[in-house]
Formats: C-alpha cells, structure tokens, sequence
C-alpha cells in the first residue's frame, strides 16, 4: 500500500511539474513583443536604422531589416524568405511580386523618391564635379551598383548614357552588388570616385554633386506588406509610420522626398 501511494504522489510531482513548465512557456510567449521583418534596399540603410528604434518605442514590437539590392530581396521573398515588409528602391520590383500574388496589393505604396549623385573622398586632392570629369586620367575607377539588380545603379547607368560617356568610362566600372557596397569601393579607395545615393551621403567623409534628376528615370521608391505575413496590422502601421509626423522629417533629412497622399 506504502509502495503504490508512493507511485501515486511521484505520479502527481511529475504532472504538477509539467503543467508548471507548460505555464512557464506559455507566459514566456506572451511577454515577448511582436516582430517584423523588413527587407529594405540599401539605400534606407541609415534613414531606416533611426526610424526603426523610434517606432519600437511607440509600438512596443520588434523591428529586424535586412538590407541588399532590391533585385536580391525580390528574389529571395520569391524563395520563401520570411519578410513581412519589402521596401525597393523602385517600383517595378514590388510590381513584379505583385503580379506573383505575393503582397498585399493594397498595402503597395510609394515612400519616397531618390536622388543619385557623384561622390569622392573629401581628403583625396581630385576634383570631380560633373559627369564628364569622370573621364579624366586620374580617375581609374568608378564605383556604381550593379544595374542588372540596383535601381540606383540602373539610374547611374541611364545618367551615363544620357551624358554620352558611358562607352568611354565603361572599362572604368566598378560594380557593387548594391549601394552600400558602391560606397565602400570609394570609402577603401579602391574607386576614386562613384555614384552613389544622397541618402548615404556624409558630408565630413565625401564630396558629393547631385546628377540632374532628368538624366535619369525617376527613382520612385515603392513599399508593401508581404502577403504570407503574420503581422499585417503591424507592417501596415510601420509603413503609415515612416510617412508619417515622426518619420517623414527623419526621410528628409537623408534627401528622399516624400510624395503627399499615395
């Protein structure tokens, strides 16, 4: 008898123990803070690291970006990545995962247009202030993002073009897999001089001339919920956030002008 009440008590110590956890576990899941992902072009690199603690204190969530062009991030939500946002650095991009049925269409909106411009190292002793300057001896290489995937390299391509000089600098080319990477080729000097976008643009460290924004077609920069999100009410809020009274001014501060009313 002694034998089975001992059976019985370790019976119930062990289940006591097991619901205890249980308890445990599920109180641990509710205090942790909801999450988004964002897949952002690098571009919003830095605009977009002093909006995303500003909008985690007025929310109480957790907010992780992964930056890289915007021709990789399209690809890798085609794949399955798990993002809840996708901000490109063009439209067409979020327009292609649109016809694949992969964003909420009407959660698509543009953020912000960009501007592109010439950029040297400030210490370096080369004056290059124009598009032509690019040809000149001394500047053996140029740094912009690969266009087959980086809109903005796309646009230093077209403004290329437009100037005439794109055969004569072509074997000058350097190309970084998107426009951070294009910064760094200019910040190692391993390019004397790059395009690059305003947004990256730090007026201690570099030099920069804005390119005449008709070289180029508009870099109109386009947002959207990823359909298979968990947080659709959260990735809305975050992209209402960075058009918004405390987004809005911190985006212009990094040169994106911001279209009222899409």
């Amino acid at each position: 008898m002694k034998k089975k009440t001992s059976y019985i008590m370790i019976s119930l110590a062990l289940l006591a123990g097991i619901l205890i956890s249980g308890c445990s576990k599920n109180d641990a899941n509710e205090t942790q803070p909801a999450e988004i992902k964002i897949a952002a072009a690098s571009d919003l690199a830095v605009a977009f690291k002093d909006i995303g603690p500003l909008f985690e204190k007025e929310t109480g969530a957790k907010v992780t970006f992964s930056f890289g062009s915007s021709g990789q991030l399209a690809d890798q939500i085609e794949n399955g990545a798990p993002f809840d946002i996708f901000a490109a650095a063009n439209i067409s991009f979020v327009d292609q995962l649109k016809e694949k049925d992969l964003i909420i269409p009407e959660s698509q909106t543009t953020y912000a247009f960009g501007r592109i411009g010439i950029s040297t190292l400030a210490k370096r002793p080369l004056l290059v202030e124009t598009l032509d300057d690019l040809q000149k001896p001394e500047v053996k290489k140029i740094a912009i993002a690969n266009p087959e995937h980086a809109p903005y390299g796309l646009a230093a391509k077209q403004a290329l073009e437009a100037a005439g000089i794109w055969d004569q600098i072509e074997g000058k080319l350097v190309y970084g897999r998107n426009i951070s990477d294009t910064l760094t080729f200019i910040e190692t000097g391993n390019a004397e001089a790059g395009i690059i976008a305003l947004s990256l643009h730090r007026e201690d460290d570099l030099n920069f001339h804005l390119i005449d924004d008709n070289m180029h077609e508009p870099l109109e920069q386009s947002i959207a919920v990823i359909k298979r999100t968990k947080q659709e009410k959260l990735a809305k809020d975050f992209i209402d956030f960075i058009k918004g009274p405390t987004g809005k001014p911190i985006m212009e501060s990094y040169g994106f002008t911001i279209p009222e009313g899409k």
